[in-house]
């Protein structure tokens, strides 16, 4: 029995890089609370939530489904960096971020529907920016690239400028850590077939 592969997501990064190793999927937006609770880590908080946003979506579907959810967090002294809320608040984070290294964690999380959790992990990246000027902020600000990423900025994107450094997976900073999330899904069965395949989709 073939296997359906449900990413529970909105983000158009995580869809482009599942579809860039040949994953054949759907994409429903998940329904979940991303207001974070007391106490909670960062790392609590991108699990809790990728666990959240695929369990929303699984319960829609029968056997023979596994999801998706995904989560990510920038961290910088363990004070979690979320999507800005205007571009004040985006100009606030780009410089915290600005000529140190901070943390991004992105948790994934797959289930099969009637809620069984099939495997959860959350991977770190750490990423290092240049010291960014009044000028540099204001602009890309501008380009309105930041106001739907977490920290504010997008390392596939314009705002590759500032990047000096990156340890760690560089596509878990875009939204999604590839290798980890793939073998995964290998271990649970699901998608090694498509290797075999050639990348068909």
């Amino acid at each position: 029995m073939s296997i359906k592969i449900i990413l529970a997501s909105s983000s158009p990064r995580r869809k482009e890089l599942l579809e860039s190793v040949g994953l054949k999927f759907q994409v429903v937006n998940p329904e979940a609370d991303e207001t974070y609770l007391n106490d909670e880590s960062p790392e609590d908080v991108a699990l809790r939530l990728s666990k959240e946003k695929a369990l929303s979506v699984a319960r829609g579907y029968e056997a023979g489904t596994v999801v998706i959810g995904a989560d990510t967090v920038v961290v910088v002294d363990n004070d979690i960096l979320g999507k800005p809320l205007d571009e004040n608040d985006a100009a606030l984070m780009l410089r915290k971020i600005s000529g140190r290294e901070h943390r991004v964690l992105t948790a994934f999380t797959i289930v099969k529907p009637q809620s069984q959790v099939l495997h959860g992990e959350i991977v770190e990246t750490f990423v290092s920016v240049k010291n960014l000027a009044a000028s540099e902020i204001e602009g890309y600000i501008m380009t309105g690239e930041p106001m739907d990423k977490a920290g504010a900025y997008g390392i596939q994107g314009i705002g590759a400028f500032m990047i000096q450094e990156i340890r760690g997976s560089y596509t878990n900073v875009v939204g999604l850590p590839l290798v980890e999330v793939l073998e995964a899904l290998k271990l649970q069965g699901v998608c090694s077939i498509f290797f075999v395949n050639g990348f068909k989709k």
